[in-house]
């Protein structure tokens, strides 16, 4: 039986109730045993994930906006990472094929309303939707040739380019787990070696992966950003700042041409960004934006 993902809430939607589904969208996901901010390993899965684009505008989708079209392109097993509105393609002198259904993104709007004699603009969350270029009528699926991922390490060198521009201090040493310690301002990170590949990622993606997810814990220092990093497992803010750092790390593994592999306690990973996501349905989008800040943040540390 083919699992059908939950229909979205019926038109109009409101502010609360769009927090929620969004939330609701990527819970499902978690829910099939997938992580759509991860590149996929299974061996169905032809394409791996790169950032979305719009088509029309040629500028890349940021935030949540990122996992969502990730997270359908997974379902739905699109290879394009190109989208735009039912406009959009029609301005192109494209259409979509009858019966597809668009995918939910969400952007900000301000909404003027007077408090106690003034004029205040207050922000609220508005959405349209998309469509992939797979789902054009002439669209003709490309063959996406798989490459053989090999175990041993080598080292990335436009990753490493990337990494020394923002001259974050990296350390690397024995019998020390990956960490970002904000009191020294340091990043610790195990030897190279002590990485391993599986059967999508080499051991150098591992270790690079990882390396992503603890240079967006770096962006939050008092001197960049400036994020409330939380300090103990349990608390909500510690939870949204790993959140940031999984999507921080995603992107950028995106962008870099860097394959994620699964955890090995993957079970266990899925099962607490559950009980995160259904704890608080803020949380998804406020994650996401502080990691999209977090890569424009690196980005704009790269020589121009």
């Amino acid at each position: 039986m083919t699992l059908q993902q939950p229909e979205a809430t019926k038109e109009p939607v409101t502010r609360k109730d769009l927090h929620q589904q969004v939330t609701d969208t990527i819970i499902w996901q978690l829910e099939q045993g997938t992580v759509p901010w991860h590149q996929p390993w299974a061996e169905s899965q032809s394409s791996p994930l790169t950032i979305p684009v719009n088509q029309y505008t040629q500028k890349a989708y940021k935030g949540i906006n990122v996992v969502l079209l990730w997270s359908a392109a997974l379902e739905h097993k699109y290879t394009s990472n190109e989208w735009a509105s039912l406009k959009q393609w029609n301005l192109k002198k494209q259409s979509v094929r009858p019966k597809e259904k668009g995918t939910m993104i969400v952007y900000w709007d301000m909404l003027e309303k007077e408090i106690d004699g003034e004029l205040q603009k207050i922000p609220f969350l508005k959405y349209s939707r998309v469509f992939n270029r797979c789902q054009l009528k002439d669209y003709v699926p490309e063959h996406v040739q798989t490459d053989s991922r090999k175990p041993e390490f080598e080292r990335l060198e436009h990753v490493e380019d990337f990494v020394r521009n923002t001259k974050a201090r990296v350390d690397i040493e024995e019998d020390y787990g990956a960490c970002y310690i904000g009191a020294t301002d340091r990043i610790c990170m195990p030897p190279p070696a002590d990485f391993v590949g599986s059967a999508t990622s080499s051991a150098n993606e591992a270790f690079y992966a990882t390396l992503m997810h603890e240079l967006t814990h770096w962006t939050g220092h008092p001197t960049r950003l400036d994020r409330k990093l939380g300090k103990k497992h349990g608390l909500k803010k510690y939870a949204e700042e790993e959140l940031i750092a999984e999507l921080g790390a995603a992107f950028l593994c995106a962008e870099l041409d860097i394959t994620q592999q699964a955890k090995p306690d993957h079970a266990a990973y899925i099962a607490h960004w559950l009980n995160v996501l259904k704890e608080n349905k803020y949380t998804l989008i406020s994650s996401a934006v502080g990691a999209s800040k977090a890569v424009d943040y690196l980005q704009n540390m790269q020589p121009k």
